[in-house]
């Protein structure tokens, strides 16, 4: 919990004011519709879509807590109708409900896509291990760096970080390569390769934004920056990354149900 810069203009304010709320909307709005599409979905995926369900619940709470203490950390008002002015009231902001929220649901979008791919079970308990371990470590690395001012110290722990980083982004990229192309269909095949690219796309976004108080970036600016590129970052990482998980359980639920009913 580091202190607020004083100084924000009130675009600068309302820009992170709107990040806050366009992830809880997009959040919550996910959550309800995972657990609405549940019954849609053969047995086998349901506890992919479920977890689905809790990390975007999870990630809606967390906003949640992260936009009310930006809310008071701030007075916004304006004087005769004229310019908005922002004044720091000196209550503390809690940016680390998203270090909170990463720690939780980061090893659950990974052990999520593993179980929608359906690998064998030896395959699939070993993975969610290495994977949910490794992510579970990247997130617990960068966030003494992420409490700090002093540049070196954060440099030191964003490298550390990016070692269980590197080898979980190879891992989607490379290591699933032939399970995806064992799919039950082609587009069951698109649908699980969009998910993994999709998740190293959004994830790449994280190391960049934790930079940008490293790269001479400071103040009002480099706040605001950050706070809206982690909550686009997290937008596409759990909600439009979860919509993937939902089409790829739909496509191998109906072409498993497809096949049940061919005549024998």
């Amino acid at each position: 919990m580091a202190p607020l810069p004083d100084g924000f203009s009130y675009a600068e304010w309302n820009a992170t004011y709107n990040a806050l709320s366009f992830g809880i909307a997009a959040m919550g709005s996910a959550t309800i519709f995972f657990w609405l599409q549940l019954p849609n979905v053969t047995k086998s995926y349901r506890t992919a879509l479920t977890i689905t369900g809790i990390v975007t619940l999870i990630a809606t709470y967390h906003y949640i807590r992260i936009f009310n203490s930006w809310s008071e950390a701030f007075t916004v008002a304006s004087k005769d109708g004229g310019d908005y002015e922002v004044k720091l009231t000196g209550a503390p902001f809690n940016d680390g409900y998203r270090y909170v929220d990463w720690l939780l649901t980061v090893p659950l979008l990974l052990i999520e896509l593993i179980l929608v791919m359906k690998l064998p079970q030896a395959e699939t308990v070993s993975l969610s291990w290495k994977l949910g371990l490794a992510s579970a470590l990247m997130v617990a690395l960068g966030y003494p760096g992420e409490i700090q001012e002093d540049l070196s110290v954060r440099w030191f722990w964003w490298c550390l970080s990016m070692i269980p980083f590197c080898y979980v982004v190879f891992t989607l990229a490379v290591g699933l390569a032939e399970a995806t192309s064992k799919q039950p269909s082609p587009a069951a095949a698109s649908l699980a390769s969009a998910a993994r690219y999709l998740t190293v796309f959004s994830w790449l976004t994280y190391p960049f934004v934790y930079m940008v108080k490293s790269v001479g970036l400071a103040g009002p600016a480099a706040t605001m920056y950050e706070q809206v590129g982690y909550s686009i970052a997290d937008v596409m990482a759990k909600a439009v990354f979860g919509v993937l998980i939902w089409a790829l359980a739909a496509e191998k639920s109906a072409v498993e149900e497809s096949g049940k009913l061919l005549p024998n």
